[in-house]
């Protein structure tokens, strides 16, 4: 009898317990001509009301430790069933950045071909592999660079993403050298100064992070570290100009937060249940 009991309350255990599967895949593109690599968390097996999230430079997701992540908010009940795709970066100082617009050095040259791939090649083929017709929500994210590409991914495929998370992201990325006497922060930022003269009226909701202590550069002198300056320019100028609203484009800025994995570790739950929360 008293076995039985145990058995019963292992079963029990166990069956609460949600454990997310992972694996791996890959997928050739024509438009970036290599193949690349995905990292792959499903946080249940369950497809309705399952959100999707993308994100770049996923092949940092195990220091990031991601699925670690998922289990505890999938075991506390907090998130939708969740499918993270996570892409391996390749040549990332030329596939990610503003497409269309290479910065001052011609980095970010390929940056319209990464977009291409994410939305035509990628996309449907996470489709076809899960069977899913239509997900709960689909968002993309990344951190520096990558962050800067999910962000340029989300403003040009707006009507595909829901949600896009950057994560200190490169929003210093220029046409002209700061250096130069020339320069200009409103004229010169080009992910700024496109959302300055934009004509679009729609944009995902936006998770914006940047921390303090992840640099000590000050452009404008104004005793704030540019990469806050910079992420808040461009959430305020998406809110000037109708495109959020400070509810839908959280910011989070941390006066501790460094520019490494594990401070942006710290802050994925939240973030998570912001894309995917009950």
């Amino acid at each position: 009898m008293n076995k039985i009991f145990w058995c019963i309350i292992l079963f029990f255990l166990f069956a609460c317990n949600n454990r997310s599967e992972q694996q791996s895949d890959e997928i050739y593109s024509r438009h970036l001509q290599r193949k690349v690599k995905l990292a792959i968390i499903h946080s249940s097996k369950e497809t309705e009301s399952m959100d999707l999230l993308l994100l770049n430079d996923g092949q940092d997701m195990p220091e990031l430790g991601l699925r670690e992540i998922v289990d505890s908010l999938s075991d506390a009940g907090s998130i939708h069933p969740l499918l993270i795709v996570g892409i391996e970066a390749g040549d990332r100082q030329q596939e990610y950045g503003i497409s269309g617009i290479p910065d001052y050095a011609n980095r970010g040259s390929r940056a319209d071909k990464y977009n291409a791939f994410v939305n035509n090649e990628l996309y449907p083929f996470i489709k076809k592999k899960t069977g899913v017709k239509k997900f709960h929500s689909v968002s993309i994210a990344g951190w520096s660079l990558g962050g800067l590409s999910a962000f340029d991914i989300g403003w040009n495929y707006s009507d595909r993403f829901d949600k896009v998370g950057v994560f200190s992201g490169s929003f210093w990325w220029r046409d002209v050298d700061s250096g130069d006497s020339t320069y200009s922060n409103d004229k010169n930022r080009i992910a700024y100064a496109r959302a300055k003269s934009t004509r679009k009226k729609k944009f995902p909701q936006i998770w914006f992070y940047a921390g303090q202590l992840e640099e000590q550069s000050d452009r404008d002198h104004d005793s704030v570290v540019d990469v806050i300056d910079d992420t808040q320019d461009v959430r305020n100028i998406l809110i000037s100009r109708g495109l959020t609203t400070e509810a839908k484009s959280p910011i989070v800025i941390d006066p501790g937060g460094r520019h490494d994995l594990a401070t942006w570790k710290k802050h994925f739950p939240t973030f998570l249940v912001w894309i995917s929360g009950k």
